[in-house]
């Protein structure tokens, strides 16, 4: 029996899970994992409820009078089941190790997507991405054809589906109305130096001002530069033993690492932007595995 994943954002007041819970029960639905959480700054409830249907019916079946238990509560809910794979597009310029963290987590199963193509302002990876059976597009980007440019990516986007949008350290700014029109579907990753390293060579800066904590930080894209929701973090510790070089490797160690754990938790719905932070519910013991191989 497959797993099918309910999401909902409302305001907290009473009665919710008792109606959620209510309804899957009449539905012939058994429970298999829930969280939930009531943001008492906002007002805000979320919840991720997973579940399987005992009478085997499809997820549109379930889903068809749940519209009649969301109305009281004005809940914006979506149903997801675990067959499906979201279509991601992943874009990379010049440095690599995310974009090649990410296709071979995908190639042996353990980062479920289907990755309909790779963008890049550079010709660097196409082999890579070429030799994984995957489309390799370039878009070149100047000051002078950038709207042409994102208005190429668009058509991509529409072109293949894409539901999620990956900077796998891309290094171009997106405009304004392009992170408008993607909200909540690009995640980025940095170093977590900033603002203190800003610029080239932030690892380089760290290393001469002694840095004891190299970091990651992967969020969603907004129009502020880097300041979108946190979704994910890690740090690694430094000794004054290791070299600038040491330095970079270990900072693209994390970033890698950070990176694929949030798109992990946004392609199994665990994600939800909450003003200028996320609500993420961790995965629950027993479901990685399952939500790994899809």
């Amino acid at each position: 029996m497959k797993n099918i994943v309910l999401t909902v954002a409302c305001k907290s007041t009473r009665g919710i899970v008792a109606a959620i819970s209510g309804y899957l029960a009449d539905k012939g639905c058994n429970i298999v994992d829930s969280s939930q959480f009531d943001d008492l700054d906002t007002g805000m409830f979320f919840m991720r409820i997973s579940f399987i249907s005992e009478a085997g019916a499809s997820e549109a079946e379930i889903a068809k009078d749940f519209s009649a238990i969301a109305a009281p509560f004005d809940m914006n809910f979506e149903f997801h089941s675990s067959e499906k794979r979201m279509k991601v597009l992943l874009m990379v310029s010049r440095f690599g190790h995310c974009l090649n963290d990410l296709l071979y987590r995908w190639k042996i199963g353990a980062l479920p997507i289907d990755i309909v193509g790779v963008v890049s302002n550079h010709f660097d990876y196409q082999k890579v991405v070429v030799n994984h059976d995957i489309p390799f597009h370039y878009i070149r980007v100047t000051k002078e054809n950038k709207p042409q440019a994102e208005a190429q990516l668009l058509d991509l986007v529409s072109q293949t589906g894409t539901e999620l949008i990956v900077l796998a350290r891309y290094m171009q700014v997106l405009s304004d109305k392009l992170c408008r029109q993607m909200s909540g579907k690009i995640i980025n990753i940095h170093h977590s130096f900033l603002p203190s390293f800003k610029g080239a060579n932030p690892y380089k800066q760290a290393y001469e001002r002694g840095v004891k904590l190299i970091g990651a930080t992967a969020h969603y894209v907004t129009a502020d530069l880097d300041e979108g929701p946190i979704i994910e973090q890690d740090t690694a510790r430094i000794t004054h033993a290791q070299s600038g070089d040491d330095y970079v490797s270990i900072g693209r160690d994390v970033e890698s690492q950070v990176l694929a754990r949030a798109i992990h938790a946004h392609i199994h719905h665990r994600t939800f932007i909450n003003g200028n932070r996320t609500v993420v519910f961790p995965a629950s013991p027993g479901s990685y595995a399952s939500e790994r191989m899809g």
